[in-house]
Parts: C-alpha cells; structure tokens; sequence
C-alpha cells in the first residue's frame, strides 16, 4: 500500500534537493573587473551561485526578471539611475528580494540611505571580500548588516542630545540631491553630471537650486565651495 503512489520514495528527495538550494546572487556594478572578481570569489566559496552581473539599473531589471536571483549586491554607482535608485525601484518589484550594498561611498552618509530604500546591508568595498561573504550570511538568514562602526553610530545618534548643524543639513538632501552634491564636490559640471546620471540639464539645474535652497546658499560659488569642502573632508 505505501507504494500506490507512484514515486512517492522520490519526493523527500526532491524536497532535500530544493533545501539544500545554494542562494543565487546577482552582482550589479558598472566596473567588470569588480563583477567578475567577485563573482569568481563566491563560486569559490561554494555557499552562493552567481547568476549573472550588470552594470545598469535597466540590464539590472532584465537579469532579476530572467534569472530570479535570491540576492543582490549592489553598488550606489552605476550607469544612469543610482544603486539607491535601483534599490527602490527592485523593492516595488520585488518585495521579498534581499539586497546587500557594497561601495566605496562614505558609509555615514549613505548606508542609512540605502537601508531605508529597501537595502537589508552596506559593507564598504575597502573591507574585502571575506566581510561580504560574512553579510551575504547574515543577510540570507533573515538579519541586517552594518559595519561595527557604524552600528555604534546609529546607537551613537539615538543618544546623542546635541547635532552638528553642517551635518543636518546635509541630512535633509534626498537620496538624488546628495548625489549630485557629491557630483560638485569632485568637480563635476552641470553637463558631465547630467550626462553621468543620465538626466537633462535642466534637471540638474533644479537639483542644484533645491540644495542651495536647503543648505542655505546664496550662490553657485559657495555651492561649489561647500560641496567640495564637504567632498575632501569625507
């Protein structure tokens, strides 16, 4: 009688298979040397399956679209729309997609970003491949990844009673403001900027009075005098 169903002593099989599943990764970041360095650091690994890589927010889309990846590693710079942009738009998608951001931005001011965007981790690219692999764990079991560092600067700022006023500021830039500030500050004009985020200049222009509106600035100068300030002091 156990035996009625046919193939019935295979599905525990299948289902053991399916368990012991290697998460499936995606790399998106414009630098092929970094997605093909990383990727061949993870199959070595033999915890994770490299599904693919790309470069932009659109290839981005088409490869979750075509390979259901369990897990993201996005970089914030890309080509045309940010990673914190991307980021947004895969969590409309895709509600239960993990994402782990690994960059060479300054993880004070972006990491908090890239969480609220839908982001479950940052680990700036200056730790090495060993601290990815230890986030990509954490974050496949369901937890959230920061640096030590910074996780003692969140604790830090939720008792600190007093706030650095240049800091705030900043603060209130949105996610794309503070792109483009960052742009200034390396010397970016409005039309290599517009053409690196591949956005009008007319947009750029608006960007730039809305900062200079929030940060209190008279002028383009001293846009360009704080935005570079700000850039060197990171």
């Amino acid at each position: 009688m156990r035996n009625s169903i046919p193939g019935a002593d295979a599905m525990p099989k299948a289902k053991e298979r399916t368990s012991m599943a290697k998460p499936k990764v995606a790399i998106i970041d414009d630098h092929p040397i970094v997605r093909e360095g990383l990727s061949e650091v993870l199959e070595k690994q033999g915890e994770f399956t490299v599904c693919g890589g790309a470069s932009d927010s659109a290839s981005a889309m088409d490869l979750i679209e075509r390979e259901h990846p369990d897990l993201l590693i996005v970089d914030i710079s890309l080509r045309g729309t940010s990673g914190i942009e991307l980021i947004k738009q895969v969590r409309s998608r895709y509600e239960n997609m993990r994402m782990l951001v690994s960059s060479m931005h300054d993880e004070r001011f972006y990491a908090e970003r890239c969480l609220r965007a839908g982001a479950q981790g940052y680990v700036s690219k200056e730790e090495g491949t060993a601290k990815i692999i230890e986030a990509l764990r954490q974050i496949i079991a369901g937890k959230v990844y920061l640096s030590e560092a910074m996780s003692e600067h969140f604790l830090s700022q939720m008792v600190q009673t007093g706030a650095d006023p240049n800091r705030s500021s900043i603060e209130t830039l949105s996610d794309r403001e503070l792109e483009v500030f960052e742009l200034i500050g390396r010397g970016l004009s409005t039309r290599k900027i517009a053409e690196a985020l591949n956005l009008s200049m007319k947009t750029i222009e608006t960007y730039r009075e809305n900062i200079k509106v929030k940060l209190g600035l008279p002028d383009s100068t001293a846009l360009i005098r704080r935005a570079v300030q700000w850039w060197e002091s990171r």
